[in-house]
């Protein structure tokens, strides 16, 4: 299938999504975090939906944070690795994540086309997975597929905002009951205010780090090779091979830091 760049349509469908409650059940509820989950037809594809308000934080800091990767590296503990690939406009480029999975599942990576756009009081990234022919699945990782995952921002007056994230995934495996379970009552939750935090200490941070160099809002300081569209594929999850990791028990690690900040 062809690789398509997102479209306003594309970007208000998503927004709508994120709005909306209907089908959605919500499984964590506390101070400013919200979870909800969805049950999909498929019983691989793990749908989740999340919402943090930042008091103090400004829309556009968010969106900054939720861009810098040199930033991440700083704040994502989940991450194993992330760098661009390239371009595709000055608004969408090609990108790679691995990401640490709970003991003892394999961890996963993923290759996404991601594309953002500000809009008005709305600030929006979404991603999905797409083939690279450069950036095969790896031997050491599941190449999980991202059917649709990203972040709406809206702000809320001058120094706050909502921040939504949602994510639409195939993990590529049986997945037992407890990963489900912990992703959505420890792991996202975790997840959601480690953001917040992050957007806490970032402007202090960007003033040491290349304060000026913001290639997501000023497409002229992209440096990335281009790549054309046509090179790309969307990654269909019945092409990649499928794990049985089910019958799995959890691992209890002697350091519970998702109980204790949830």
């Amino acid at each position: 299938m062809p690789v398509q760049i997102p479209d306003d349509a594309d970007f208000t469908s998503f927004k709508e999504q994120c709005e909306s409650l209907d089908g959605w059940t919500a499984r964590y509820n506390k101070g400013a975090v919200t979870v909800w989950c969805r049950e999909e037809e498929s019983k691989t594809i793990q749908k989740l939906k999340m919402r943090i308000v930042c008091k103090d934080v400004m829309a556009e800091t968010l969106y900054d944070v939720l861009h810098d990767t040199s930033y991440r590296k700083k704040w994502d503990s989940n991450m194993i690795d992330t760098f661009d690939i390239g371009r595709l406009t000055v608004n969408a480029d090609v990108g790679y994540y691995s990401w640490k999975c709970p003991s003892p599942l394999k961890n996963r990576d993923f290759v996404t086309m991601r594309s953002w756009l500000p809009l008005g009081n709305d600030y929006l990234i979404i991603n999905y997975s797409v083939k690279h022919p450069q950036y095969p699945p790896k031997k050491d990782y599941v190449r999980a597929v991202s059917l649709l995952t990203g972040y709406l921002i809206q702000s809320n007056g001058t120094n706050c905002c909502t921040l939504y994230y949602l994510t639409q995934i195939d993990p590529k495996g049986s997945l037992p009951k407890w990963v489900v379970n912990k992703v959505s009552q420890f792991v996202a939750p975790k997840a959601m205010r480690k953001i917040y935090k992050a957007c806490q200490k970032y402007p202090e941070w960007k003033r040491k780090h290349n304060p000026s160099l913001k290639p997501w809002m000023y497409p002229e300081q992209n440096t990335l090779p281009c790549i054309n569209v046509a090179d790309l594929t969307v990654q269909r999850a019945d092409s990649l091979e499928n794990i049985d990791e089910s019958g799995l028990s959890e691992e209890k690690s002697h350091n519970n830091s998702d109980e204790e900040e949830t």
